[in-house]
């Protein structure tokens, strides 16, 4: 079952294409890396899958339904109703956590659950504890952000997302503001989510840690794919743009 259906995505700010006829697919259970030197539209690409930013062309859909498609050479996205129903597909964890200030941890878990989706209180609460406790902040219930370390946050802003129970998570640079021993423990996490088959996409720059969970790997430069294969392919490709985006990391891969 395909989760998440891209088509000819395109994306202008000002006079910058950022996306230039962008497709790609997402099936149930994948985990799809995104990978691209800076500029490349990776972020973008997530914040059209959200409805963050609206698209200037193309079409995409969740589970079969479509968010937004063309019509009269103009962009129409589907009804509110709709698209609050399609909303509750996927979850996104930012880069920079977006926890609420002045909710507690327990609170920026339960929040949306409770008042958006309209899910009983009881049982929201049961679930948000049994997330905690997967991510090994069961004490830390009580806490508000500015008490957490920045991989606290981030396991925070995971569990909040996971809460909503969405049939696929985006990741934006997840480890991007961290010192390598909370980058270690923030991909612990994501791993074990990919034990669980969880669907994901995740733009991210760790190109190990992309190789190892990733069943698809897509490589964007210039608003464009130019690369979309398994990650064996993805390492062993010889073109010259995804070579030179490898041989310029540090360390190599």
């Amino acid at each position: 079952m395909k989760v998440l259906e891209m088509k000819h995505i395109k994306k202008t700010f000002d006079d910058l294409e950022v996306l230039k006829d962008i497709s790609f697919d997402v099936s149930e259970g994948e985990v799809v890396s995104i990978i691209g030197p800076s500029g490349s539209g990776k972020s973008t690409i997530l914040r059209c899958a959200t409805m963050l930013e609206e698209i200037d062309g193309g079409e995409f859909s969740y589970l079969g339904k479509r968010a937004a498609w063309q019509e009269n050479g103009r962009t129409v996205y589907a009804p509110k109703g709709e698209l609050r129903e399609i909303r509750k597909n996927f979850g996104l964890v930012f880069q920079s956590f977006n926890l609420f200030p002045h909710y507690s941890v327990i609170r920026n878990l339960t929040d949306a659950p409770i008042n958006i989706q309209k899910r009983d209180k009881t049982e929201v609460y049961k679930e948000a504890r049994d997330l905690l406790a997967q991510m090994g902040l069961s004490d830390k219930e009580n806490a508000y952000p500015y008490q957490l370390s920045g991989g606290q946050s981030h396991r925070v802003a995971i569990a909040r997302a996971l809460a909503l129970q969405p049939k696929i998570l985006f990741f934006d640079e997840p480890t991007s503001a961290l010192d390598p021993e909370l980058t270690g423990e923030v991909l612990k996490v994501i791993r074990s989510l990919t034990e669980r088959r969880m669907t994901m996409v995740i733009v991210t720059h760790e190109m190990n840690f992309a190789r190892d969970i990733s069943d698809r790997m897509i490589f964007m430069d210039g608003g464009v794919i130019v690369e979309d294969c398994t990650p064996e392919e993805m390492f062993a490709s010889d073109n010259e743009r995804l070579r030179g985006f490898l041989g310029k990391l540090e360390g190599g891969y």
